[in-house]
């Protein structure tokens, strides 16, 4: 297989797709690997570490996509990006296509087919690609929400833990996913009074279990949502709907209800955001004010922690990387988890939440022959 790891293109994105060590496993293997040159510069991974793995080093986006059938990234293609793809190629990254009309339309038009991270479960049903990102997310959210109080960032000026004899902040935290959780250790530990309001009974009785009433756990309903948003100082977004666009939590009519210098932190943003407010910024400019509350929308989170992030992607995508370039996508036909990940096929959409967000047909992934219209190996 021939293997295309490109530098990222999208604002802010410090992260490669794979570490030297990560290229030199599939080396070992017999398959070709193409890294741009510099692409993994800005956390420390080197063009020479790289060549000394295996890696053929090319200059330019073009080359990358010119030379390798299996493109593995971190983020969706940018624009530029879009006219690169052709149906010979098989894209591995997350995608979040259910927050990006023209990224999908611009995918089925190539005739690629697509694989996402973010939609990919294993025999649990878990998303083990999402969980590494999710838990660096959650930890930062926390992070980003704590310094976005301060008032040289026209918060509240709150600190988080408060002092003796002086109050912490309230910090609510909506969805108990994999997200939630690190929120809520990030935000216990930095010494916040903390709620998490979810869905799911089993995952608060989880939760319950874990923090033994240091974690109020409480079920979602749009009510009590409501109610403790107008309490909190910071309120965390970390709902998911695996591959479809995130709901809406909080409208703008109940953020203009809160105190001024409150602030909200939309997790979810890669997926469409869940306050009425939310519009993606990025790391140069990662927060905005609404309705008198600071918004920090920031949609790759995980980038501000590039070193972190990349290792921990890598440990997660490697041994999936591998069978995909062992056996192309005939990968997917005898692992549903694996073929879950498929949200586009040669032209057509195959993820029931992308087609439902935007109201397009779908086929589905169980009826389609995947193994022998891909003969990716050379």
């Amino acid at each position: 297989m021939r293997i295309g790891i490109p530098k990222e293109i999208k604002a802010g994105e410090n992260r490669v797709a794979l570490t030297p060590a990560g290229v030199a496993e599939l080396h070992r293997r017999g398959h070709s690997v193409y890294v741009m040159r510099g692409a993994g510069q800005a956390v420390g991974f080197s063009d020479e570490r790289y060549q000394h793995a295996g890696a053929l080093l090319v200059d330019s986006l073009a080359d990358v996509y010119a030379s390798a059938d299996l493109i593995v990234k971190v983020k969706e293609p940018q624009a530029e990006e879009y006219v690169l793809l052709s149906a010979r190629h098989l894209l591995f990254t997350y995608l979040h296509l259910a927050a990006n009309r023209a990224l999908t339309d611009a995918l089925l038009a190539s005739g690629a087919s697509c694989i996402a991270y973010e939609t990919l479960t294993d025999s649990q049903g878990r998303l083990p690609l999402l969980a590494p990102m999710s838990e660096i997310a959650g930890r930062m959210a926390v992070q980003a929400g704590a310094h976005h109080l301060e008032m040289a960032q026209d918060g509240k000026g709150i600190l988080l833990g408060g002092i003796p004899g002086v109050a912490p902040a309230n910090v609510l935290i909506l969805g108990g996913g994999v997200v939630g959780a690190n929120a809520a250790a990030m935000a216990v530990g930095m010494g916040a009074q903390v709620r998490i309001l979810d869905k799911s009974i089993a995952r608060l009785r989880h939760l319950d279990e874990l923090w033994r009433g240091r974690v109020v756990c409480e079920y979602a309903v749009q009510e009590r949502i409501d109610t403790l948003a107008l309490q909190s100082d910071l309120v965390i977004g970390s709902v998911l709907n695996t591959g479809a666009g995130a709901p809406q939590l909080l409208s703008r009519a109940l953020i203009a209800q809160m105190e001024r210098g409150s602030v909200l932190v939309d997790v979810a943003i890669d997926q469409g955001g869940c306050f009425a407010t939310s519009r993606p910024t990025t790391h140069q400019h990662p927060a905005y004010i609404e309705e008198g509350v600071v918004h920090y929308c920031v949609a790759n989170i995980p980038s501000a922690v590039g070193r972190t992030a990349t290792l921990g992607l890598t440990n997660a995508t490697l041994a999936y990387v591998i069978r995909l370039a062992d056996a192309g996508i005939g990968a997917l036909q005898t692992d549903a988890g694996f073929r879950g990940g498929l949200n586009i096929y040669r032209g057509q959409l195959t993820h029931a939440g992308v087609a439902e967000t935007f109201g397009m047909p779908f086929s589905e992934t169980a009826s389609l022959s995947l193994e022998s219209e891909f003969p990716y190996r050379k």
